[in-house]
């Protein structure tokens, strides 16, 4: 099963569009996706099973048991696939298209576009290819997990910041 979320702040026509499209033209029936509300006008998918949102418990559920998940470039998403070890394939959304505040999801894709076991959708026109070529990794290749602790840099950086005296 693949996994679509596309976060529960705003909706995310681009990518639904895109992978409703993908599973069209793949003949794919097996994602679920989370496609939050995309208001009047807004696009509902034709081709995979879907719900607006989802209660959490079948949110961490559909995570856990999903061969990879399909995202935004969301930093809840990425942290939570990497905590879980699942591969995942992100397209950010664009503050150009009014689809976020401003750029830092592209930022944030150029940031893990070379971490294994996350693949880089820059946009629609890329995202078919990418979807296929995580489609057909075999299970298991590519997962990369996030330590569930800190780092020590990280850690050490806080210490220090939460030690430093107090100024007048």
């Amino acid at each position: 099963m693949i996994f679509l979320t596309v976060g529960h702040e705003m909706p995310f026509d681009r990518l639904v569009r895109g992978v409703d499209e993908w599973c069209r033209l793949s003949g794919c029936s097996d994602v679920f996706g989370q496609i939050g509300d995309p208001g009047p006008g807004g696009y509902l998918p034709q081709h995979f099973e879907w719900e607006y949102f989802i209660e959490p418990e079948e949110f961490q559920q559909r995570f856990e048991t999903a061969d990879f998940i399909v995202a935004h470039a969301g930093m809840g998403s990425i942290i939570t696939a990497l905590t879980v070890g699942k591969p995942m394939v992100i397209m950010p959304r664009r503050g150009d298209l009014m689809e976020t505040r401003n750029e830092h999801q592209r930022a944030t894709a150029d940031r893990f576009i070379s971490r294994s076991g996350i693949d880089v959708a820059a946009d629609e026109s890329e995202l078919g290819a990418v979807l296929d070529a995580r489609r057909a990794t075999p299970a298991g290749a590519g997962q990369n997990t996030a330590s569930p602790y800190a780092e020590d840099g990280l850690l050490e950086v806080i210490r220090n910041f939460i030690h430093q005296p107090v100024r007048p």
